[in-house]
């Protein structure tokens, strides 16, 4: 299997630091791969801690000595609406960019990349739009809330579609004044090194954005542990978000984690049917199903689940498997061959704790490479590991359920609580269902489509926080009360005498 190289890579992927590329001072370097082969195909430095103080050096003199955190909202609104400008003129080449680092399908790519200008039009938006209550109590005084950026902010962002995800922070974050160094996903680095001319050309004044590329043990660590980083976003599993909020608890830092899950797709006997399989197959196998809000617990009434299981299972043997950048592909090939073999791990574990109906290996035809056949387990119990452990490819866990309230205990039967689907005609169910679900977010009928003004997050293992929309906002600033007294303040006179 060969795929051809997309034009315009660089020759190395370097640091952006204070306006210009870098090496790291000491040299280090990692090697990326593609992964249809596995072949290294660039080398990326790789940030140590006198890598990640510099960085953090320029965003917070940049925070503390430049134009942009005092920049009026308008001013910076225009900037970013250039970025997105240029982000949408480059859909094209940030699609192939993707596609070949990551492994994902194509057309999903351009899909992400469009959604990456959104994110930023849309901070480009409210920033202008954001105000503040101002409450008072008539001729005594008046209260207004004065927001203001927080300084510098450590963004720490996922190999699962990173161009996009970057987007989803970098944009709240330099809206509201703040200055970032950025440290993407050592699976994916590629697309992450298009920010700097991005920016550069949107006119953003150095500074203000530095990307620094390593590991998260090694640069990432660093970033979370530095003094002068105030903010930690993080999008990753939960295991790396547990330590991250260890470490940076005796800096008392703002923390916003966005975690693992293990999404339940509930289907009642009255569902669309026909609905409910385009969406829970989709939910489960698109972006390879390296998403955090896959529905891959699919949960069906017995009434209808041998027809759903047998329509489900065929479905996920007609999806095309294929390389990356054909447009007809449905599933390409996972990120990196360390987490192809925890997938196929998992596959084999799936042998004895399930039915398996589809799928459970290699797919015909792709002997070498990081590819999973779509593959579907049924009659798995809630206690097997297929069915409590995030596996983040394309498996998926069926399950049968008799009443309303055994599909709820298993809909909340994990650890994780980010997302959750339910399928029902019955409008009460669907409201009461929704609101007993453990979950940062439930959708009822519907495919994973979400407004950006929605708060985006989970409970439990999922996650810490909400981002999205004024929650983004709220976040990436403080809030300062300020009181006017409009009369006689009537302070006691302490020490006054008599």
């Amino acid at each position: 299997m060969t795929q051809n190289k997309p034009a315009g890579l660089p020759d190395k992927i370097r640091h952006f630091i204070d306006g210009e590329f870098v090496d790291s001072i000491g040299g280090a370097e990692f090697d990326v791969i593609e992964p249809v082969n596995n072949e290294v195909y660039i080398t990326s430095a790789s940030a140590q801690q006198e890598d990640v103080d510099l960085a953090v050096a320029a965003a917070k003199r940049a925070f503390d000595e430049g134009p942009w955190p005092k920049m009026l909202p308008r001013e910076r609104s225009r900037i970013l609406h250039k970025v997105a400008d240029i982000v949408e003129s480059r859909d094209d080449q940030l699609a192939l960019l993707e596609s070949w680092d990551s492994g994902l399908p194509i057309t999903q790519a351009k899909g992400q990349a469009r959604r990456a200008a959104e994110n930023f039009r849309f901070f480009a938006d409210l920033i202008v739009a954001q105000h503040d209550n101002v409450t008072k109590v008539p001729g005594r005084q008046i209260n207004y809330v004065n927001r203001k950026p927080i300084g510098v902010a450590g963004l720490i962002t996922p190999w699962n579609v990173p161009f996009m995800q970057e987007s989803w922070k970098l944009a709240p974050a330099i809206a509201t004044g703040n200055t970032v160094v950025m440290k993407p996903a050592s699976y994916t680095p590629l697309s992450a090194a298009l920010w700097p001319e991005i920016f550069r050309e949107a006119g953003l004044p150095e500074g203000v954005f530095n990307l620094i590329l390593g590991s998260g043990g090694v640069a990432g660590d660093a970033l979370v542990k530095h003094p002068d980083v105030p903010l930690i976003s993080f999008t990753g599993d939960s295991s790396t978000g547990a330590m991250i909020s260890t470490n940076a608890a005796p800096f008392l830092k703002g923390l916003s984690l966005e975690l693992g899950g293990k999404s339940p797709s509930v289907v009642f006997a009255d569902a669309n049917l026909e609905e409910a399989l385009d969406a829970t197959v989709f939910s489960v196998f698109s972006l390879n199903g390296e998403r955090c809000t896959a529905g891959s617990r699919v949960l069906v009434h017995r009434d209808i689940y041998d027809e759903f299981v047998e329509r489900y299972a065929e479905r996920a043997k007609n999806i095309v498997v294929g390389l990356p950048g054909d447009p007809a592909t449905e599933v390409g090939a996972l990120v990196h061959p360390s987490h192809f073999e925890k997938v196929m791990s998992y596959v084999e574990i799936g042998k004895t704790e399930g039915r398996l109906v589809a799928g459970g290996g290699r797919p015909e035809g792709f002997p070498t490479g990081n590819y999973v056949a779509p593959t579907v387990f049924a009659d798995v119990a809630p206690d097997a590991r297929i069915f409590q452990e995030e596996i983040f490819g394309p498996v998926v866990a069926i399950t049968p359920f008799d009443t309303d309230e055994e599909a709820l205990e298993l809909a909340n039967n994990t650890k994780y609580g980010l997302a959750a689907y339910v399928w029902t005609s019955d409008l009460k169910r669907a409201h009461n269902f929704a609101d007993g679900i453990e979950s940062g977010m439930v959708w009822l009928n519907s495919n994973n489509v979400r407004d950006l003004r929605t708060p985006f997050g989970g409970v439990k293992a999922s996650g810490l926080g909400r981002e999205g929309g004024y929650r983004s906002v709220d976040f990436y600033t403080t809030q300062q009360s300020i009181q006017i007294t409009l009369n006689e303040a009537h302070s006691p006179r302490f020490g006054a005498g008599k």
